[in-house]
């Protein structure tokens, strides 16, 4: 028989981004060769986010004005992983298959009353093994504040105060998905299995793990209680040493090097259980690391491209102010041409209308007289003087 499995995870802030881009395959590689990118296509969403998860938290707390307060190690959001096993689907063929996703959806909308407003995202998976739902929801309670008024409030604690919370919620989905015509068992508690919980991708990984680890808590490394050879004389009152040392002692012998031999056993498979629980650790810290190599890189390339749209708005901003500065440089040399025969032309006005002699004669006493000259030439070299002693002076 299979069973009815629903799955929660809890996440922060900084892992939305991460999910986000698993959920709906952002990404360009994964580390999960279970994916087969090919069959990405039959994925769907029951519910399709209109932002990043990020942008969808924010925009959802704002218009629904959700109290509560957040903090960096706040839990903000949660995900229900719902499946069941790889023959229960394809018995039930694709038209059940999406019916039964379908119907987990309107269960997670009734649940604890949260409403469907408040989910992020449900994004069915075809492309692995074992078709599954990622259910990315926002923790609300409804309760009321200390006037009275009843509010919605962002609080995963609340949400999962009960001690019982996993239980309860794997009671109410199995009794759901059973009513709706689903031939399904309930699922195991943790008490009874004695197993965390873990994501899909590490199900999958240590299922073998998982057998040698229900064997070596199944071991008895007691030794059997046999008969005491000394007692067993006693009884025998020393009449047949034959039975004694044919069957009683080779038997003992044979005992102990079966215990041995357990012994060495458990010892060999207790070793690779370590090793595979090393693994295990290094499988998550490489995943962790990859995801944090792929986010730096998402980064790096944000950064590009902000600083290369920023170039082209500096390039296009001082290109601009070149063209109006070469435009403005040329009125002024516009201007100073005109001013330049202005002048001659006054000096020639001057000396014409006081009769002061030549116009060359003028504009000599004047140069040397004030030591300024009306020639452009004489006047640049000028402003390059006065510019390098005023330079001179500062640096003594």
């Amino acid at each position: 028989m299979s069973y009815a499995i629903i799955r929660n995870i809890k996440y922060k802030r900084d892992n939305l981004k991460g999910i986000f881009r698993h959920n709906e395959r952002r990404n360009k590689n994964y580390s999960n060769e279970d994916i087969d990118k090919e069959r990405s296509y039959l994925n769907y969403s029951i519910k399709q986010p209109r932002y990043s998860y990020e942008k969808e938290f924010e925009r959802i707390r704002k218009e629904y004005d959700l109290k509560g307060q957040i903090k960096t190690v706040s839990n903000i959001a949660c995900e229900y992983i719902i499946t069941s096993d790889k023959t229960f689907f394809e018995t039930i063929g694709v038209d059940e298959t999406k019916r039964y996703f379908e119907t987990a959806y309107k269960f997670v909308c009734e649940y604890k009353d949260l409403g469907e407003k408040y989910i992020l995202s449900a994004k069915v998976h075809m492309d692995e093994q074992t078709p599954h739902m990622h259910l990315v929801f926002l923790p609300v309670v409804h309760t009321k504040d200390k006037k009275g008024n009843e509010i919605d409030k962002l609080a995963c604690s609340e949400f999962w105060k009960e001690k019982d919370s996993y239980r309860r919620l794997q009671n109410a989905f199995y009794e759901y998905v059973v009513s709706k015509g689903f031939d399904l068992e309930r699922g195991l508690p943790k008490e009874e299995t004695k197993r965390e919980h873990f994501s899909i991708e590490e199900y999958k990984k240590i299922t073998n793990f998982e057998k040698t680890k229900e064997i070596l808590d199944s071991f008895n490394l007691e030794m059997p209680k046999v008969p005491d050879i000394k007692d067993f004389k006693k009884i025998m009152l020393n009449r047949d040493e034959k039975i004694v040392n044919e069957i009683i002692k080779p038997k003992d012998e044979l005992i102990k090097d079966l215990y041995d031999n357990n012994v060495v056993l458990y010892k060999e498979l207790s070793k690779q259980r370590k090793v595979v629980e090393k693994a295990v650790e290094y499988q998550k810290e490489r995943n962790s690391l990859m995801q944090d190599n792929r986010e730096l890189h998402e980064q790096v390339e944000e950064i590009k491209k902000e600083y290369e749209n920023k170039t082209v708005d500096l390039e296009f901003e001082y290109r601009s102010k070149f063209k109006k500065l070469e435009k403005e440089n040329k009125r002024l040399n516009k201007i100073i041409d005109k001013f330049q025969v202005n002048v001659k032309k006054f000096i020639k006005w001057i000396c014409h209308k006081f009769d002061m002699g030549a116009e060359d004669n003028l504009i000599r006493d004047f140069e040397k007289e004030t030591k300024n000259s009306l020639e452009i030439e004489k006047v640049e070299k000028q402003i390059k003087k006065e510019d390098r002693e005023k330079e001179w002076e500062l640096e003594i």
